[in-house]
């Protein structure tokens, strides 16, 4: 008799992919929400693993009081493969409305009850009627953390949500994922100040201490404007098809004067705001952002003119930041690695947003890639000077390259990021004060 031989998918392992799981974007999601409380019914080590694959690597960040080690877990084991873990599940749940200190209750499913087929809805329903509270089914098998943002909403949205009064003027910002978006709490904040000096009401869920207000409140949104290739579409068809909310997207955060002014005036022309205040707020923005320009003009002429780069970031920081230096530095893209896995269907779409919008010859070669591995032999040569990747690159960079080394995506061990952002029109600024000082010196 013939034995098949199963060969391994050596093509699904992946060396320090650039996310978590989608358990880990789940409860990432949840923490990024003020007053959040994860409940995880999954393995011990699911939990603990998100606090230093998630929460650190994304700029040394700390988790708060209710994702560290503190995080409600039901750690199920063999017996509850056997047996069940619902019973564990309703303790657990019971015992943390008790002592976590929250205004929303998350309860997460892993992969364990997934596979063995615990009724978590039924579990969580009994509890409803004491705490706000959405059960997230988010297996780590099931996709990655950019899974994981997307199945908290609709989780939200299909359990939580009732329609609502639209309030003209409202704007809720999607697309932006927490942790993995390296610089998710200063974009936001920035996009927030520059749609309300246009006269909206930017509603963003995250960093906000009003942010379960926020999140009940998405159905009276206007418009969502999502800032990302891919990421977030999902929650916005849902908000659309459920609620009637309409939707503008653009390929993520927009960085520096040129981008930031295209998008206000996009967002200007589909809610019909009054061109004359929008391009009062554009010309001031603008000036002060390209006076401050001026500063940093030398250190690039004389130091590094129309040097090459090389980029290796998720696809809403890849496009960002290529345009930004190639149309407004005046750099040269090399190779741009796209390191977030979005899906097929978006692919197309990102690689002409890195060709079609840029002003130079040179076009970079666009590659798909999150395995630092292979991200790795990508960049073997190559003539670039500059490398903005990840802290996986850092120590190679020089050695391996011969590269200035800048740290804009996930993961981020190798510096600490609270609320600096790279957003809007003074982004750019951000951008160049970084990356100029890594090759800037005494005399």
């Amino acid at each position: 008799m013939l034995v098949e031989t199963i060969q391994p998918r050596l093509s699904d392992v992946k060396e320090a992919p650039r996310y978590s799981c989608a358990l880990g974007g789940a409860l990432g999601t949840t923490l990024a929400l003020y007053g959040g409380v994860p409940i995880l019914h999954a393995g011990a080590g699911c939990g603990l693993g998100q606090q230093f694959g998630l929460t650190y690597a994304a700029g040394q960040n700390s988790a708060g009081g209710q994702g560290t080690t503190n995080t409600p877990c039901s750690s199920l084991v063999e017996e509850h493969v056997i047996f069940g873990g619902a019973d564990k599940l309703r303790k657990l749940i019971r015992s943390s409305i008790e002592i976590m200190v929250g205004k929303f209750f998350v309860v997460v499913s892993g992969c364990i009850p997934s596979i063995i087929g615990d009724d978590v809805n039924a579990v969580v329903k009994e509890f409803r009627d004491r705490v706000p509270m959405v059960h997230v089914k988010a297996p780590g098998f099931d996709g990655n953390s950019y899974e994981g943002y997307e199945l908290f909403f609709e989780a939200v949205i299909d359990q939580m949500l009732e329609p609502q009064a639209v309030k003209k003027g409202r704007v809720n910002i999607l697309g932006v994922v927490p942790y993995q978006h390296l610089f998710w709490k200063g974009d936001l904040a920035t996009i927030k100040r520059l749609l309300e000096r246009l006269g909206l009401e930017a509603n963003i869920v995250f960093t906000e201490f009003n942010g379960l207000e926020n999140l009940r409140e998405l159905p009276a949104a206007e418009l969502n404007l999502v800032l990302s290739s891919w990421n977030g579409h999902r929650v916005a068809h849902r908000l659309e098809e459920k609620f009637g909310t309409p939707f503008l997207t653009a390929p993520g955060v927009p960085i520096g004067g040129r981008q930031t002014s295209h998008l206000v005036r996009r967002l200007a022309e589909r809610l019909g705001l009054d061109a004359s205040l929008v391009e009062k707020v554009i010309a001031s923005e603008e000036r002060h952002a390209y006076r401050f320009a001026e500063y940093f003009g030398d250190a690039i002429m004389l130091g590094v003119p129309h040097a090459y780069f090389a980029l290796a970031a998720d696809s809403g920081m890849a496009v960002g930041l290529t345009r930004f230096l190639t149309n407004e530095v005046g750099y040269l893209p090399d190779i741009v690695i796209v390191t977030d896995d979005p899906p097929e269907s978006a692919r197309e779409q990102i690689r002409r947003e890195l060709s079609e919008e840029i002003d130079s010859v040179s076009k970079p070669e666009v590659v798909f890639e999150s395995d630092a591995h292979l991200i790795r032999q990508k960049l073997k040569g190559r003539g670039f000077l500059f490398l903005f990747a990840s802290s996986l690159e850092r120590h190679i960079a020089g050695p391996e390259f011969n590269a200035i080394h800048t740290t804009v995506s996930f993961p981020s061990y190798d510096r600490l990021i609270l609320d600096r952002s790279y957003a809007g029109f003074r982004g750019g600024l951000t951008v160049m004060e970084e990356m100029v000082s890594t090759y800037v010196g005494p005399l």
